[in-house]
């Protein structure tokens, strides 16, 4: 299946594409692509260092004539999201991604493509094997864990790259040029509760959300696509407070930076209560069904009777859970005063876990505006803490500010615009590219951020487009060929 994709033009891309998504590469995981990578850059003999936290580097002298250029760093990060089908088996630790064409995009087979970040990690890697291609002098940089924590881009020390432009290939749209984007925070809610022996006389069930789009906890949410851990709690609130419901176990989400596909609960419920409870839950389903017909056409809430549990939750802290939960803001916060379109502040209720007398909720909350990145983190500890929770706050890492006078940006705006006769849409982003945080150490460093079309990323209907990757092939090269002279 993978044969065919090393065909596909650009080779220089597809074929380092295929070889890497055939490492499993896990964000914390990263020890074997590491591996990976450093036999490639030594297998080129070009200076290859690994760093103290594990990000690779890897050197190549500029080109006959290219001397005089200012030194570029290409960057992409090493680590993909792992997300598959609830159907789909398949072991990320161990298996390579199985991939296919179909039409103009490539797919994987019930899983995510790993295309975020590693057409850009490829297109790097085909520069370096590169004898024809013309450029400045290279210092790749392949980070590590920018999905869960960029603590990659964290780690890096200054003085380590004497790079004066930065060329991030983490974009997700090929008309786009990305000058900034959103930083963010984790905001982690615990506690435990005392387990209670569930009520003689009661009937179980399990609530299965599944089928919705998921995807980009950045880059989509702004869509009003399901979030499948506050359909639950709709579900699980309107049974508390007109049936007594109590909850068993509540399995919800996965990564932070993933809006939420599924989500499973065990519950009771009086037996006497039933057939009114069903009712009632089958009227809101079929609501919430109409609500997201246009946007979630594949939404499946199922309900089947289980075995009775053994335990379920303190009703106190049920209480607690369900209407922190319903309060607790999922979605866009506010909307960039100054840039059209663009979603300055948001969260992400990405998971939630009840079992054995332990709740765990992980959100990421984004933003461009550090006062109210922490503004809206704050929001959501208020309103875990007024039920009971310990809050943290974890992980929190910058935005990149826009420079408009940038001399990298005009080089690739112009040169957009004189290849496609036509504006590119010079943009930030809502999501966390490496930029912010790398300019921390590297003040100096003059940055843009480009890509090819990616979709879905983050959800198993991730997909690259074959004839957008031609694209943005051609115009990585005429941009090295262009960098400016010292």
């Amino acid at each position: 299946m993978n044969s065919e994709i090393r065909n596909l033009e650009p080779q220089a891309v597809w074929k380092h594409f295929a070889d890497l998504n055939a490492v499993p590469r896990p964000s914390k995981k990263e020890e074997r692509v590491i591996q990976f990578m450093v036999d490639f850059g030594k297998s080129l003999n070009l200076p290859t260092q690994v760093d103290k936290v594990g990000n690779v580097i890897i050197r190549k002298p500029a080109t006959a004539g290219m001397e005089d250029r200012k030194i570029v760093v290409m960057q992409s990060h090493l680590d993909m999201v792992h997300q598959k089908n609830a159907d789909t088996e398949f072991d990320f630790d161990a298996e390579g991604i199985k991939m296919f064409i179909d039409g103009d995009w490539v797919k994987a087979d019930g899983t995510t493509l790993g295309a975020d970040n590693g057409l850009g990690v490829a297109a790097i890697m085909g520069v370096l094997a590169s004898t024809d291609i013309p450029h400045p002098a290279i210092e790749a940089l392949f980070t590590i864990d920018e999905e869960t924590g960029m603590t990659g881009a964290m780690g890096l020390e200054g003085g380590l790259l004497e790079g004066d432009i930065l060329l991030n290939l983490d974009t997700e749209e090929d008309d786009e040029i990305g000058m900034g984007c959103a930083g963010g925070v984790d905001v982690t809610a615990t506690r435990t509760y005392q387990e209670e022996e569930t009520p003689d006389n009661t009937t179980a069930f399990e609530i299965a959300i599944t089928g919705l789009n998921g995807g980009h906890s950045g880059m989509d949410i702004h869509k009003g696509l399901g979030n499948a851990n506050k359909i639950m709690n709709r579900l699980l609130f309107d049974g508390f407070t007109n049936y007594g419901l109590r909850i068993s176990e509540i399995n919800g989400g996965s990564l932070r930076n993933a809006i939420p596909r599924e989500s499973f609960a065990t519950v009771v419920i009086d037996t006497v209560s039933k057939e009114p409870f069903l009712f009632e839950l089958n009227e809101q389903i079929n609501a919430i069904k109409a609500e997201f017909v246009s946007l979630e056409p594949e939404l499946n809430i199922d309900l089947k009777e289980v075995s009775t549990p053994e335990k379920v939750m303190e009703l106190g802290v049920q209480e607690g859970l369900i209407k922190a939960v319903y309060t607790a803001l999922n979605g866009v916060y506010r909307m960039s005063p100054d840039i059209e379109g663009l979603v300055e502040t948001s969260n992400n209720i990405a998971r939630i876990i009840v079992k054995e007398g332990a709740i765990k909720i992980g959100c990421l909350t984004r933003s461009s505006s550090e006062t109210n990145k922490w503004d809206l983190a704050n929001s959501l500890r208020s309103a875990f803490e007024l039920a009971g929770f310990d809050v943290e706050f974890s992980g929190s890492y910058p935005g990149w500010l826009p420079n408009i006078n940038s001399e990298i940006l005009k080089i690739v705006t112009d040169l957009y615009e004189e290849l496609h006769e036509e504006k590119p849409h010079v943009a930030a982003c809502h999501a966390g590219l490496e930029c912010g945080i790398l300019g921390q150490n590297y003040p100096n460093m003059d940055m843009v951020s480009f890509g090819p079309n990616i979709r879905g990323a983050h959800s198993p209907d991730e997909r690259a487009q074959i004839s957008s990757t031609q694209k943005f092939w051609k115009f990585l090269l005429e941009i090295l060929k262009n960098t400016p002279k010292k």
